[in-house]
């Protein structure tokens, strides 16, 4: 064994145990948000959009509506829709208001700079060019939770 192989093999291994015992995980939300609404209130966003996502009153429906609606009741979580613009939207996932806004809003969106955009999804019914969800920036397990579940479910 080399000298530097001999020198450097227990620092590493202490490093890497040290690591492992800190709970760290990947992916992981800075902000906490799969815990936060896993068995509780997932707050989405909804912005009216054909037969994706409609509006009547404060009562969101639609195609993608009834994806987050069966996605929250996955993680038992229950749905407190807020309805506004794309913009309004956005500006709520920024702020921390929203956990997630659904809309018309493409795999081509411009909202792409301010919030962490899914996969695209075309065969969702009504969509007419790939659908995604707008999500807040950095919560890596959040969006591997939707889109695990959108992979699964929006192709049926």
């Amino acid at each position: 064994m080399s000298r530097w192989r001999r020198a450097w093999s227990v620092p590493l291994l202490i490093l890497t145990l040290c690591i492992a015992g800190c709970g760290f995980t990947v992916p992981s939300d800075p902000q906490g948000t799969l815990d936060r609404v896993r068995g509780g209130e997932l707050r989405a966003g909804a912005s009216a959009s054909g037969e994706l996502v409609t509006v009547d009153g404060s009562k969101v429906g639609g195609s993608l509506a009834e994806l987050v609606e069966a996605f929250a009741q996955s993680i038992d979580a229950k749905v407190a829709w807020t309805v506004g613009s794309e913009e309004d939207l956005v500006d709520g996932l920024e702020a921390g208001d929203l956990d997630l806004a659904i809309g018309g809003m493409t795999d081509a969106t411009p909202w792409s700079t301010r919030v962490a955009v899914t996969r695209g999804y075309d065969s969702i019914p009504g969509a007419k060019a790939p659908v995604v969800v707008l999500l807040p920036l950095g919560e890596n397990a959040w969006q591997a939770a939707i889109e695990g579940y959108l992979d699964k479910e929006a192709a049926r």
